[in-house]
């Protein structure tokens, strides 16, 4: 059994007191990722991301905490840092 599989499992047999726990350390993680990434980006870089309609690449126009500005030939999109890879 898989590592997701085995947390699917464990979270069927919580109270709601020990989910929420859980839930609050999801966004903890999250937010760890999102400026994680974001530190290592610096303006001018390439990106990519699945947007909509597909996958999007553009240059940083501007990083936030946890946000990063990309512009793209599609326009500008605010994207959750840890959706972006950075391309070479």
């Amino acid at each position: 059994m898989n590592n997701v599989q085995t947390v699917i499992t464990a979270i069927r047999g919580m109270t709601n007191d020990e989910i929420n726990q859980v839930v609050e350390a999801i966004k903890l993680q999250r937010t760890y990722n999102a400026r994680q990434t974001a530190r290592a980006l610096s303006v001018g870089d390439t990106v990519q991301f699945e947007g909509r309609n597909g996958r999007v690449t553009g240059t940083v126009e501007k990083i936030n905490q946890k946000t990063v500005i990309v512009n793209s030939l599609s326009g500008k999109w605010k994207v959750t840092a840890s959706m972006l890879k950075q391309m070479a």
